[in-house]
């Protein structure tokens, strides 16, 4: 393999399949990342872990076409630091010559026979959807799904397309987060992507400078998401989620509308006594006109007031704080709605003009002092 090409559009294309390498795994040739010559001038870059994989294709003047497998950590490096010029790059019995400028490295490379084969999909849906939309509704959940893999299912995010609504769920047993947006779309699906992936697709498609909708490509067990030149696949998850719409409470005996921003200082505050415990326990007393912030732990006490406006009867509930700022700062609007019924129950947090999205936290049980 002989070829040549811009040291930027390289470097920016092996950040993006980087994405896929494989940090855990025993096999080599999965640390690597695949370079193979393609037609019309055009160099594809690959990079998988066998549950995501990620090619990206940049235009190259081919002398003479190939393939192979490079170290990913030690040629991005070494890409990423070359000046901004030409880059020729020459494989001879996978030895990889790479030239810039003043600069050459000779690296070891893989042959690229035994790369994970790419395969296509046996298209069941194909979609367009909007990058920006879909972005924002990864932000709005993919925190809230479970970071244990033994949970199965419950470390993705659900996603499922109806013909006037695009609608995203994630829940750790602790809390849950539902995100909605209006689309327009003729189809309809339903599918589990790992949180994790979809969290690297969210980097990918901020990256992308391409602004027009992505493609979204369905079969049984796999999603292919096309944005521009670059390609990602990923595994489905597989079974059956939870009926997440019978968890969600119908009514409540507290209704409280809250500033957003002072309500996620007051609690930020008042969490960094007990940051350091086990369970990062924080106390809301709901009080006509405001609610206070207490906790308590060996290294000391606070007391936060957020002045709010409140309906119903008033009530002390305990909460893991990093569960209730962690919806905060997923939330874009300045006032939001929580909604109680008594001490050992959910809260729902809503935003107050519309219904965008939908959270839902389970107290920390507390004893009376």
């Amino acid at each position: 393999m002989k070829i040549k090409c811009e040291q930027q559009a390289l470097a920016k294309a092996l950040n993006t399949v980087y994405k896929a390498v494989s940090t855990r795994t025993t096999i080599p040739i999965l640390k690597g990342i695949l370079m193979e010559t393609g037609e019309n001038n055009t160099l594809k870059l690959a990079a998988s872990d066998l549950d995501i994989s990620i090619e990206r294709t940049i235009p190259a003047q081919i002398e003479e076409p190939g393939s192979v497998v490079v170290s990913s950590r030690l040629f991005t490096e070494i890409v990423r630091k070359l000046p901004d010029d030409e880059v020729q790059i020459r494989e001879e019995n996978t030895a990889v010559t790479i030239t810039c400028h003043s600069s050459k490295f000779t690296i070891v490379g893989q042959m690229s026979d035994e790369f994970p084969v790419l395969t296509e999909i046996q298209e069941l849906q194909r979609i367009s959807l909007d990058k920006e939309i879909f972005k924002k509704m990864i932000r709005r959940t993919s925190f809230s799904a479970s970071t244990d893999e033994s949970r199965g299912v419950l470390t993705g995010v659900l996603i499922e397309l109806q013909k006037d609504s695009l609608s995203m769920v994630a829940l750790d047993g602790f809390r849950m987060a539902i995100s909605r947006e209006m689309v327009s779309s003729d189809k309809e699906l339903k599918m589990i992507l790992s949180a994790r992936i979809l969290n690297e697709i969210n980097k990918i498609l901020s990256e992308e400078e391409n602004e027009e909708d992505f493609i979204l490509i369905l079969d049984e067990k796999k999603a292919v998401i096309i944005i521009g030149n670059t390609r990602i696949t990923s595994r489905l998850l597989e079974g059956d989620y939870i009926n997440y719409k019978e968890i969600i409470p119908k009514i409540s005996s507290c209704r409280v509308r809250a500033g957003r921003r002072d309500l996620m200082e007051g609690i930020d505050r008042a969490s960094l006594i007990v940051r350091e415990g086990k369970n990062n326990l924080i106390k809301l007393s709901v009080q006509p006109g405001q609610i206070v912030i207490t906790s308590r732990s060996e290294e000391g006490n606070v007391k936060e007031e957020v002045p709010v406006h409140t309906e119903g009867e008033g009530l002390e509930i305990g909460f893991n704080a990093k569960y209730i700022t962690d919806v905060l700062k997923a939330c874009e609007e300045e006032e939001i709605i929580l909604e109680f019924n008594t001490n050992v129950t959910p809260c729902l947090v809503t935003p107050e003009q519309s219904e965008a999205f939908t959270y839902l936290i389970l107290p920390v049980r507390i004893t009376s002092n």
